[in-house]
């Protein structure tokens, strides 16, 4: 059992890309994959554990402990034959000057090696400053390898292979030519519709096939055996209850961002997981409670407003105090109008207010709420304290046309939520808000909102 980290030197290297084709190469080699990405992402996950057959996880310092990221780690790791972490940004980039969360502090904590995928568009030789720089910058990090990515050809990739060879000691795994097949369009990364989901496996398969010609996936394996082994020892098991609520996700093109591990932890609370297409369903399934998550609702827009036997089955069932999550591109589905392009239609309108998509982002990064003291699902007080907890967010749409009588469960200390003071509409038994929840030990939210669901079906 071995691992290793796929960085970069800067953004669009290329890393996404060459993560998800070695996953897909070594899992064709008959290798049991196990995936992880860096910080709160619900795309590349999606792509990458499709690519490996396996669910991908997320390793976020924002919003877990030093010791939460690793026992995530162990516990989705121990069967691994290898595990993978795919970074974002570059490798030294973080949030403060000593790059307390950046990829190289992840590599640190989980003592892996790194892979530096570097984009060499343009250069030859300008490329060993670059490599010797990210090698001395930081001692404690071991740079294993490099993966050289869109060489303009065979005259091009033998120049960079002789001035690294040259001058540095670092390994060439592989060098990647420029090819169209290579390209992904990043919007729809994490829509994966029935379908559309031949479509996305030939591109996983398209990718392997030219990663596992360009570079040598024997050194690659070779690299993650430099990684200190993970200590398994202490790794609480996780015991599955029976369920006894069913809770429906809404799973489809318009809804997909929905965290691996969050959805297991609504099923170790004790719920069953009833996955709804609200593009094509028409009424809901026996449910006592409901989770739609974040996604691309603006692309699907006129087929969910054309399924108005669903709307209006949502709307009636909210009436009817059915326990509602909704994050992000939900809380847009249940507003009343959505506005893209210069196009409207209406979606379930159970909540006052329209959204409007931009051009740009209208509310990104990592947030800090804390709570009001009308959230639905009794979030504790500690020490006398309104609990807080760090999320995020990431939304090009924004609520428009909102009453000054709403109903907030966080006030906003850090983001900009709803309004840029607050977020978490409620109405009746919903919570529908653009922050992103995260299950971890400082927040809980699964077991909570399992609770309340199950409070609300025995009143």
């Amino acid at each position: 059992m071995s691992h290793f980290m796929i960085s970069a030197a800067h953004k669009s290297s290329g890393k996404t890309t060459v993560t998800l084709g070695l996953c897909a190469a070594l899992t064709q080699r008959g290798l049991h994959i196990q995936p992880f990405k860096k910080g709160p992402d619900y795309i590349d996950p999606l792509w990458l554990g499709q690519a490996a057959q396996q669910a991908c996880h997320n390793l976020d310092f924002h919003t877990m402990s030093n010791t939460e990221i690793r026992t995530t780690f162990a516990r989705y790791h121990q069967h691994a034959d290898l595990s993978i972490i795919e970074g974002n940004l570059s490798l030294y980039d973080g949030m403060d000057v000593e790059g307390s969360n950046s990829n190289a502090a992840l590599a640190h904590l989980l003592t892996a090696p790194v892979i530096l995928v570097l984009n060499v568009e343009g250069v030859t030789r300008g490329i060993v400053p670059l490599i010797l720089g990210y090698q001395a910058f930081d001692k404690s990090i071991h740079i294993a390898g490099v993966i050289l990515n869109r060489a303009a050809g065979q005259r091009h990739e033998g120049k960079l292979r002789a001035a690294i060879e040259h001058y540095t000691d670092i390994p060439i795994l592989g060098v990647i030519h420029r090819h169209p097949n290579l390209a992904i369009v990043e919007r729809h990364l994490g829509l994966m519709p029935n379908n559309e989901v031949d479509a996305a496996q030939q591109k996983i398969d398209s990718i392997a096939t030219i990663i596992a010609d360009q570079v040598d996936l024997d050194k690659v394996i070779q690299v993650a055996d430099y990684a200190t082994k993970i200590d398994f020892i202490d790794i609480p098991a996780i015991v599955k209850p029976k369920a006894n609520i069913k809770i429906g996700i809404m799973r489809d093109a318009a809804f997909g961002f929905y965290y691996a591990s969050d959805l297991k932890a609504l099923q170790q609370a004790g719920a069953e997981l009833v996955f709804i297409n609200a593009l094509q369903d028409e009424t809901l399934p026996d449910i006592d409670g409901l989770f739609i998550g974040g996604g691309f609702p603006e692309t699907q827009m006129t087929a969910l407003a054309n399924n108005q036997s669903l709307k209006q089955a949502i709307y009636q069932a909210i009436e009817n105090n059915l326990p509602v999550y909704a994050e992000c591109g939900g809380l847009m589905y249940l507003a009343r109008q959505l506005t893209w392009h210069d196009q409207q239609a209406d979606m379930v309108g159970i909540l006052p207010f329209d959204t409007i998509m931009h051009e740009r982002p209208q509310g990104r990064g990592y947030v800090k709420m804390q709570e009001t003291g009308h959230h639905l699902w009794g979030l504790p007080n500690i020490d006398d304290k309104p609990a807080t907890f760090p999320a995020h967010e990431f939304h090009y749409s924004k609520a428009v046309n909102v009453p000054d009588n709403l109903t907030y469960a966080y006030k906003v200390l850090r983001g900009q939520g709803i309004n840029g003071d607050y977020d978490g509409v409620i109405y009746k038994n919903v919570l529908a808000c653009y922050v992103h929840l995260r299950d971890v030990d400082n927040n809980r939210w699964t077991q909570r909102f399992v609770e309340f669901v199950q409070y609300v079906k025995n009143s």
